[in-house]
């Protein structure tokens, strides 16, 4: 295999990626186990990764499966996490850690799809001891000396001034620095400014505002956006602090190409669990291509309980019966079907820190596939916390999707 050839420069004051001479914006999301083929039907043209082997395929077959779509590959080195128990003063511990991604480096470094390596994700999320910064700058190093054709960065959990300043001073072969923002991604522009960062970025994590950053109901549990204001946010947030900042950012990777489990099921995948896709995919198509979608998904304008919207916190009393209904905007004249679904929310015990796994709530009651369900009752289950689901469907695999968190009270005699 010929490796590409990934070159960054600076011209004058802008900085430029290039593939084999030919420059290179990244039109990227994240992709652990989504469809790699459709992030090529949508325009994307790279991908990152979070490891080399994501337990179902081996980076080499992640990079051949690349390479036969068109796509680079930002390729993920799993560095071990201070949140997790690693111990970055354990010298030995972190010389084996060296050891095992050389090993991973000589087997990728030549493929042809590979764009660039990724060492270590949010390293900086609750930690204390700055040898990490060191040890991620011995592993660049080390890929530097095996591999000159690739780039070397690290993802950073946001973008404030003065972790910028620590990983730079302790980082100094890192070629570029990568953040990740979701609802604070407006506030980039500023803390670049204050940390005095002048260098090359990508943008590796950003999408739906984060569950951290949103409203709560009154026992704490934060209120989603439906599909379609994520997809106003989606556009508004890559047009105004991705693509205008075309002197130090070389592209983004939009999070996240699929689905995952994240305080609920519907957080942050542009795909539905299913592999419908949502309006926010087709967003990001449009962006990357300049082509309106064909098939536009529905919009959806409203999700209520008994009248009562978000950030209404909504209480039911048990067994009950209560109406709920949804309102869209759909312009094709086909019949949509409506998916209904009411979750226990995640225990908080077993809730994600920093992107970990979180396992999938049990469904209490569902109805679906009627399409005459934009209003249906349901009853109130034991008391408890639960998340009111409604997805609705259309015959081309688009779903607009809404949820509303409630409180089930005992029933007082």
């Amino acid at each position: 295999m010929k490796p590409s050839k990934v070159e960054l420069k600076k011209q004058s004051q802008n900085y430029q990626l290039s593939v084999d001479g030919n420059p290179f914006y990244i039109k990227g999301a994240g992709l652990e186990l989504g469809s790699i083929k459709s992030l090529a039907d949508y325009g994307g043209n790279a991908f990152r990764t979070w490891r080399v082997d994501n337990g179902e395929k081996s980076g080499l077959e992640i990079l051949d499966e690349a390479q036969r779509y068109g796509l680079m590959v930002c390729m993920g080195l799993d560095v071990a996490r201070e949140r997790h128990g690693f111990d970055y003063s354990d010298k030995q511990a972190v010389a084996q850690q060296l050891a095992a991604i050389e090993q991973d480096i000589l087997a990728l470094k030549d493929h042809p799809a590979l764009l660039m390596w990724g060492i270590g994700n949010e390293l900086n999320l609750r930690h204390s001891n700055p040898k990490v910064w060191n040890a991620v700058d011995d592993i660049s190093k080390m890929i530097h000396r095996l591999d000159p054709n690739h780039p070397t960065t690290t993802m950073l959990a946001g973008a404030e001034p003065e972790v910028i300043k620590l990983v730079v001073a302790r980082c100094p072969d890192l070629d570029l620095l990568s953040f990740q923002l979701y609802g604070e991604i407006d506030q980039l522009p500023d803390y670049l400014s204050q940390s005095g960062f002048s260098g090359a970025y990508t943008v590796s994590e950003w999408g739906a505002t984060g569950h951290w950053e949103s409203a709560c109901t009154d026992w704490d549990r934060p209120f989603e956006a439906n599909s379609s204001v994520k997809a106003g946010c989606y556009q508004q947030r890559y047009i105004d602090y991705i693509a205008a900042d075309r002197r130090q950012c070389l592209g983004s990777f939009v999070f996240l190409w699929g689905q995952k489990q994240e305080r609920t099921p519907t957080w942050y995948g542009v795909f539905l669990e299913q592999g419908q896709h949502t309006e926010s995919a087709q967003v990001m198509g449009t962006l990357w291509t300049s082509q309106a979608p064909e098939q536009p998904v529905a919009r959806l304008l409203s999700l209520d309980i008994e009248g009562l919207q978000a950030p209404a916190s909504i209480y039911l009393t048990e067994q009950k019966n209560y109406a709920a209904r949804v309102t869209v905007d759909y312009q094709q004249p086909e019949t949509l079907s409506y998916h209904w679904e009411l979750l226990k929310e995640v225990d908080k015990k077993l809730e994600s820190d920093g992107g970990d796994f979180e396992p999938r709530p049990e469904t209490v009651w569902h109805q679906r596939g009627d399409s005459s369900l934009d209003r249906v009752e349901f009853p109130a289950p034991a008391p408890g916390e639960y998340r009111l689901f409604v997805l609705v469907v259309d015959s081309h695999g688009g779903a607009a999707t809404a949820n509303l968190p409630v409180l089930v009270e005992t029933a007082t005699t």
